[in-house]
């Protein structure tokens, strides 16, 4: 999934600056390379995302974060709201939903 959507966001344009395979890892890139957008996945081993929105909020309550979440996790996409996402996606995603969402949040920027 990550891939795709790397060579989708690619495709549009967007530079991918990095990938995190879990929760920690994340909150580790975000420190170091300050993305203008991220995308984050609710459900990861080790740490999960609605504790990773919350720990990259803490470190910048700018962080522009769009969750990607299967169906059925409509509690956690709301909890992930509540802890600072600004927008979701829901997987499997369509391209047409990737690039709208990421236009948006790129226009605010």
């Amino acid at each position: 999934m990550r891939l795709s959507l790397k060579m989708f966001l690619e495709k549009l344009e967007f530079q991918v600056v990095g990938e995190a395979e879990n929760g920690f890892k994340a909150i580790q890139l975000y420190k170091q390379l300050k993305p203008d957008i991220v995308t984050m996945d609710l459900t990861m081993p080790e740490l999960g995302g609605i504790d990773a929105i919350k720990m990259i909020k803490a470190i910048d309550k700018n962080a522009k974060i769009i969750v990607i979440s299967s169906m059925g996790h409509e509690i956690l996409v709301k909890e992930a709201i509540m802890a600072g996402a600004i927008s979701f996606i829901v997987k499997p995603f369509k391209e047409e939903m990737v690039s709208k969402q990421f236009n948006t949040v790129s226009q605010s920027i």
